[in-house]
């Protein structure tokens, strides 16, 4: 998802490739994996994407965010806004890099989702994921997917790895001019993660090449028949920072998704509008960046907000930047103004 709004924002001339990424001090604190820039120091645009594509560079992830977003924060909620327009409804991403926090979550779905809109929406982008090397200061990189490496089609994705997500793998592959895309989440070592999942691509090339001669065959027949190499338990979560260590000792642990709470708190002014639809304009871990956001969004697009009310609700530990008020025309005027600046926003129905 970083790299998405990356795409996002060089498709829309915010960015441009050549474009300088300083790391802060906070970036370059980051865990590895990571390049290793000092603080103060800065690489281009498009060697930041390499890096999250290839070494999933967790410094270079945060120096993106924080040129994209102001604050890593800022960024996440951003990452969580668009996740849930792209229709990932189980997913909360609580950083930009995918190292370890309880509340970052995501299911296999969701990243098949997210897998099928970065092709679709920016493919100009896309050939990034089939790196196999990534040159760097003196250093030869390899890209942690190993299929991308060995198997004939495959063009992507993303691996990923922690402790309590396990070894997980987005990956693709084209034959006969057929694409698939298959996600493998919780596998016990970067082997049986890559096996598992080449088994499902070769799966689902056969099962089509058989549909095409008229046999009626469901895939998960004919993968059962072929056997699933993977063991050990798996869980619905996201891939988080990226090791290939296949010693690590795993401990798989399910993390719900963030509770739902009832608590709101009125920021601002009250409201003449008598609309009961709502414009979700954010997400942030404190008050103040939440009503900041909604002072921001009134003093640009005010002509869609003057007459709403402004919130900060808060939702378990999060503040959602919120104006209510609307009616459903209005709410998503609004929201179709902010979305063409490229500004993240999303429309809550009376019913939501």
């Amino acid at each position: 998802m970083t790299l998405y709004l990356t795409f996002e924002a060089l498709a829309s001339g915010k960015l441009e490739l050549d474009d300088r990424v300083v790391f802060s001090p906070r970036a370059a604190a980051q865990a590895p994996t990571k390049l290793g820039v000092s603080a103060g120091d800065s690489i281009s645009v498009d060697e930041a994407m390499k890096a999250l594509a290839t070494k999933s560079a967790n410094d270079a992830a945060v120096a993106l965010a924080e040129k994209l977003g102001g604050t890593e924060q800022r960024f996440a909620a951003l990452m969580t806004l668009r996740a849930q327009e792209l229709g990932m409804k189980n997913t909360h991403f609580a950083n930009a890099s995918g190292l370890p926090d309880s509340r970052q979550v995501s299911t296999a779905r969701d990243i098949a989702i997210l897998s099928r809109a970065v092709m679709r929406d920016y493919p100009q982008y896309y050939k990034l994921f089939s790196t196999t090397y990534f040159d760097f200061r003196g250093q030869s990189l390899r890209n942690h997917n190993g299929l991308l490496h060995r198997m004939s089609g495959v063009d992507g994705l993303k691996t990923g790895f922690t402790n309590a997500s396990g070894f997980n793998l987005a990956v693709s592959a084209v034959r006969d001019n057929r694409r698939l895309i298959a996600v493998v989440l919780g596998g016990p070592t970067t082997k049986a993660r890559d096996a598992t999942a080449e088994n499902l691509l070769l799966t689902g090339f056969d099962v089509m090449t058989r549909r095409a001669r008229g046999e009626n065959i469901q895939l998960a027949q004919s993968f059962f028949e072929a056997g699933a190499p993977m063991t050990g338990r798996q869980t619905p979560q996201t891939a988080q920072g990226d090791r290939d260590e296949d010693s690590m000792k795993i401990v798989l642990a399910s993390t719900a998704p963030p509770m739902r709470a009832s608590k709101i708190e009125i920021v601002e002014k009250p409201s003449s509008a008598k609309g009961k639809w709502t414009v979700q304009v954010g997400s942030f871990n404190n008050r103040s960046d939440a009503k900041e956001q909604l002072s921001i969004v009134e003093k640009k697009f005010g002509q869609h907000f003057d007459n709403a009310k402004g919130v900060a609700e808060k939702d378990g530990g999060k503040y959602r930047s919120r104006f209510s008020g609307f009616s459903e025309k209005s709410a998503k005027a609004a929201c179709q103004a902010l979305k063409a600046k490229k500004q993240p926003c999303m429309v809550i129905s009376p019913n939501a």
